[in-house]
């Protein structure tokens, strides 16, 4: 069993809750296991094959699925290549190579290579913006534009939401709830009623079942912040609870300063689409 899931028995059973939930994928789609250093890593092909590749990346305690209410428009206008994000409960390796390594740049080497993509636009959300901040510093050459949502490693991560789920994981089941609705922040607000009980249910499994990463994601430092040469845009919640936003809007505006970052009032960790992010991706500037 590997250290990243509670059992055998929790590992299976994400895994199905998984493959149930990939088989309402809501477009044609290419399902590949690409062979890499850390182990197979599973990626979600999507759109046309003649249209410009895009890489999407999902959040920490999640999968691809965390795509599929996107995926149908971003397919419209590009190839799109969701990965699963090693060590993270979808279908690739369980391997977590240590974080402040050049090992997740190796992996993404051999994934884009095995894709026959030499240069590629990227998404990321959270954990996954950080994997591509990672990626485009240490590969500016391969990477055309950066569009991320709530991207850890460059403002400071907070410690009170921490203190917070403690204190609420004993009141049972509200707690739980509690805990998940202040960590996503307000945007829930406007989700369905459905979909938050769907979005509750699927953290509350994850929660059961997987080992989240604890060890603190490394902050980039000013000279490798400066390597992203690439058009990019970034978007923060003014009430992120796990994410300095204000300082990751001020680190990448000085460093950075071609970057477009905006920062979203009354927005926390969790991010709605946004018109601009496909504005940016499909422009040609």
């Amino acid at each position: 069993m590997s250290e990243i899931y509670r059992s055998v028995a929790g590992a299976q059973l994400l895994r199905e809750h998984y493959l149930k939930a990939l088989e309402h994928w809501p477009v044609d789609n290419e399902r590949l296991r690409v062979p890499t250093p850390e182990g197979e890593t599973f990626v979600i092909a999507s759109g046309p094959v003649t249209a410009p590749p895009l890489v999407v990346f999902h959040g920490s305690g999640s999968n691809s699925t965390q795509w599929m209410g996107r995926i149908a428009e971003l397919a419209a206008h590009f190839r799109v290549y969701a990965v699963d994000i090693i060590g993270e409960p979808g279908l690739s390796a369980q391997s977590r190579p240590p974080m402040a390594s050049n090992r997740y740049a190796v992996w993404l080497d051999a994934v884009l290579d095995f894709l026959e993509l030499d240069r590629v636009a990227i998404m990321g959300i959270s954990l996954g913006g950080w994997l591509a901040l990672d990626y485009a510093t240490r590969r500016p050459d391969r990477v055309a534009r950066l569009a991320l949502a709530c991207p850890t490693g460059v403002g400071r991560q907070k410690k009170g939401f921490l203190l917070k789920s403690i204190l609420l994981s004993p009141l049972g089941k509200w707690g739980r709830r509690k805990t998940i609705t202040g960590m996503l922040g307000p945007a829930v607000s406007t989700m369905a009623p459905a979909e938050v009980d769907m979005v509750m249910a699927e953290v509350l499994l994850v929660s059961k079942n997987y080992r989240y990463r604890t060890a603190e994601l490394p902050v980039f430092d000013d000279d490798k912040l400066r390597r992203l040469t690439m058009p990019m845009q970034v978007f923060v919640g003014q009430w992120d609870i796990m994410v300095d936003s204000l300082e990751t809007k001020r680190r990448l505006e000085a460093v950075v300063p071609h970057a477009t970052v905006r920062l979203l009032p009354d927005i926390g960790h969790y991010i709605p689409a946004q018109a601009a992010e496909l504005e940016f991706l499909t422009s040609a500037a």
